[in-house]
């Protein structure tokens, strides 16, 4: 249904405070509201948020904004709720109280937006309520991770074009802030966006200086150290690569003086958020962080951003230095480049992409002798650990294969239900006519009964009673709506249908190694870019614009290069290896499984975990990362002289 062309800017002032537009908030609104998909590509903090909360108010259904950044989930939500709008977030730090909050109103049909983790598209309970409820938008933030050859591709995005679909949505609204113009073509194809509808308002930031200082790994922390003491006041982010480099330079910041704390994954989830709201609450504290620190934190005010270690890409510094300056006053970003960092950076590139042998393994488990029309399932954590490949990358094989149209993903499922009773079983049963007991008696009477929780396998269960797993699903939601019962579920699996028979095993597999093979190749050269932005000659911010397809007509006259500092070329240090042979095929007579392949014995010595790895405790043993400062092609044809 169409608006008002005064509607948008009526609730804009009315709702949320604002008297105008900000750059390319209009164009995309106005294309919502006419019922056409969009795509806005804007500068980190430049206001994309907006575009789909103020829609929402003026759309019939529901909002649905899938994001990967529980901390943006989480500054959204309180932030609508504190203007009175019904605006909820599933995420795995609910509590039962509140998951069932939610459940309650999106039955009441009362929540104007959701949002949600890809991952909850895996949920098969969600799915079944999504289908029940009018879609009006969907919102896909941090967009690029759609496209296979963007610098952040997830498996979980690709299957949301199929899941838009399936759920008739009214629209999708595709967002990110680092979308080179082959990305945004995967984007628009994707979602069906027509180029009219494709909105990007560029990537230049005034207030930005970027400069760029070679730095001997020696002498960095003391380079660092300097910039603090004159940098502009206010907050500073320092990113590096390494989670025991965030540890060890924020402890030197702190002993120099700085409230300088460390931020990454391996702490502790508790730990993490109270550095985040230290860091929010205050107003000239340091966060050392790696790249996961920032994401969806909207803090106008931070003055600094350093890369103490190389950015792993252009687009994770376009969106790190993004961070900086969200209020348009001035902001320092500089990078402490070194050559040493590109062998970290590479290495665990070269990690990433599974052995030829795992590929053919995996492979075979999952089509050899299935008919076309055969319906499966698999667990990625199973096929992970059982194969040596990491999970997001077995995520990846099977999309790849879906994109070969040899499988279609159907429906996930869990393989257990667990139940606790919150009434007497036989007052549950009681209410029930004559058919629905007996079956409710007979699901009951099939659960394993622990102290609090019973349990049934969906599988046994659907068998004994004559394959009616949907009924099962059905009927337990039910009993947990009504509140006789809470439900948890464990064991997610993925089904799958082979849509064509495979005649050739070895070519698709020569396709799988081909397609990882290229984006090994692909990474590499995203890296390599990062160099080649640090030594070409003439203005910085320039050339970082044209990156991403943006001609801006003219130096920007502030940025290092402007200002006289020389290009950053990086010499790579060509560090010895001397391999202990005989020690070496020893281990791998102990660990065959583990250490069978080059590429899992050079991961070995490059220090980079594998599943095999750390099933076999490989990765606690002294040489583990003993080879870490080598390039691992270096490394690997070391040990392939070796064998």
């Amino acid at each position: 249904m169409k608006k008002p062309a005064s509607l948008p800017h009526e609730t804009l002032r009315q709702r949320f405070g604002f008297d105008v537009f900000r750059p390319g908030q209009e164009a995309v609104i106005t294309h919502l509201l006419a019922g056409r998909s969009s795509l806005a590509v804007f500068p980190t903090g430049s206001g994309k948020s907006l575009c789909y909360q103020l829609p929402a108010l003026l759309l019939e259904g529901l909002t649905v904004v899938v994001s990967p950044l529980i901390a943006l989930m989480k500054d959204q939500t309180d932030f609508l709720q504190a203007r009175g709008i019904a605006a909820a977030r599933l995420d795995s730090t609910l509590s039962r109280e509140a998951f069932e909050a939610i459940q309650d109103a999106l039955r009441a049909r009362t929540l104007k937006l959701l949002y949600v983790a890809p991952e909850r598209f895996s949920n098969e309970r969600f799915l079944a309520r999504l289908k029940t409820l009018k879609i009006d938008l969907l919102v896909i933030d941090e967009a690029h991770c759609i496209s296979e050859w963007g610098h952040n591709f997830r498996p979980d995005y690709l299957k949301l074009a199929r899941l838009s679909r399936e759920l008739h949505v009214g629209r999708v609204l595709a967002l990110t802030a680092t979308a080179t113009p082959a990305v945004a073509q995967d984007i628009c194809k994707a979602f069906a966006i027509e180029p009219a509808a494709h909105v990007h308002t560029g990537f230049y930031r005034p207030n930005l200086t970027l400069r760029a200082t070679a730095c001997a790994p020696d002498k960095r922390l003391s380079v660092l150290l300097e910039r603090l003491r004159t940098r502009l006041k206010g907050p500073a982010i320092v990113y590096v690569t390494l989670q025991k480099t965030a540890e060890t330079v924020a402890s030197a910041l702190a002993k120099a003086g700085y409230p300088a704390e460390a931020y990454h994954a391996g702490m502790e989830p508790e730990a993490r958020e109270a550095v985040q709201n230290r860091f929010m609450a205050g107003d000239d504290t340091v966060v050392v962080a790696t790249i996961a620190f920032g994401m969806g934190i909207d803090k106008a005010n931070i003055r600094s951003v350093y890369h103490y270690n190389l950015p792993k890409s252009i687009e994770n510094y376009a969106q790190e230095i993004g961070r900086a300056g969200r209020d348009g006053k001035p902001s320092q970003c500089e990078i402490l480049a070194a050559g040493e960092d590109l062998t970290v950076l590479e290495n665990f590139t070269y990690g990433d992409t599974p052995t030829k042998e795992s590929l053919r393994d995996l492979l075979k488990e999952l089509l050899d002798g299935r008919k076309t029309g055969a319906i499966f399932d698999v667990s990625t954590y199973d096929l992970s650990g059982r194969h040596d490949i990491r999970q997001l990358v077995v995520s990846t094989a099977l999309t790849y294969l879906e994109l070969n149209g040899l499988i279609a993903a159907t429906s996930p499922f869990y393989t257990t239900y667990q139940w606790k009773f919150h009434r007497a079983p036989a007052d549950v049963l009681a209410r029930f006519d004559p058919d629905r007991r007996t079956f409710l008696q007979k699901l009951f009477g099939l659960a394993k009964v622990g102290r609090i929780w019973n349990s049934v396998e969906l599988a046994v269960a659907a068998e004994a009673l004559g394959g009616e797993r949907e009924r099962i699903v059905k009927a337990l939601s039910y009993l947990e709506e009504k509140g006789d019962l809470e439900l948890q579920v464990a064991g997610v699996r993925q089904g799958y249908r082979v849509v064509s028979t495979p005649g050739d095993l070895a070519t698709i597999w020569r396709d799988l190694c081909e397609r990882f093979a290229t984006r090994e190749k692909s990474d590499l050269q995203r890296s390599a870019a990062v160099t080649a932005l640090l030594a070409d000659k003439g203005c910085l911010v320039r050339r970082l614009l044209g990156y991403f397809g943006e001609e801006h007509g003219r130096d920007c006259g502030h940025c290092g290069p402007c200002a006289g500092a020389p290009p950053v070329t990086l010499a790579r240090p060509q560090p010895e290896l001397d391999l202990p042979a005989a020690a070496l095929a020893n281990l791998r007579a102990q660990h065959p499984a583990a250490l069978r392949a080059t590429r899992q014995v050079t991961r070995f010595l490059c220090g980079i975990p594998a599943p095999a790895l750390t099933k076999a405790k490989l990765t606690r043993h002294p040489a583990f990362g003993s080879a870490s400062h080598v390039p691992f092609a270096h490394v690997a044809a070391a040990v392939k002289a070796l064998s």
